[in-house]
């Protein structure tokens, strides 16, 4: 009886540690996964920032802890003083007096984010740019 009883509980132990082995495998799987960053099909991308700033650049682990944007722009918009028309002029990021080159997003700030197609008017505003 004794020895039987042995045999369930280290039946059982092995049974647990099974379980446990799939558990950890499972989260081992779920993580990686969730950490997988997204990749775009086009160089550019346009992000919207709950601040409502839009920023053009190359985005590097969207779907991760923390996102960098490189090769920066935004939009600005001026107004010709005589004529009151307004115009909307890309400007490359880097040119402020702390010249950054790239920007570390938070992404619970990140609304959403957009290719930029390669035949848009952003795309060739760049590419003017470079």
């Amino acid at each position: 009886m004794n020895k039987q009883r042995g045999i369930a509980v280290v039946q059982l132990i092995w049974i647990i540690a099974g379980v446990a082995v799939i558990v950890a495998a499972a989260l081992h799987m779920f993580a990686e996964f969730r950490s997988a960053s997204i990749v775009f099909p086009t160089p550019y991308q346009a992000v919207l920032l709950s601040n409502g700033s839009v920023y053009f650049g190359r985005l590097q682990g969207y779907g991760d802890r923390d996102p960098i944007l490189t090769e920066v722009y935004y939009i600005v918009t001026q107004t010709n003083p005589e004529t009151k028309q307004s115009n909307n002029v890309l400007v490359k990021r880097g040119k402020e007096l702390h010249e950054p080159d790239r920007m570390y997003l938070n992404p619970q700030l990140i609304l959403f984010v957009e290719p930029v197609g390669v035949s848009s008017k952003v795309a060739q505003l760049i590419a003017q740019a470079k």
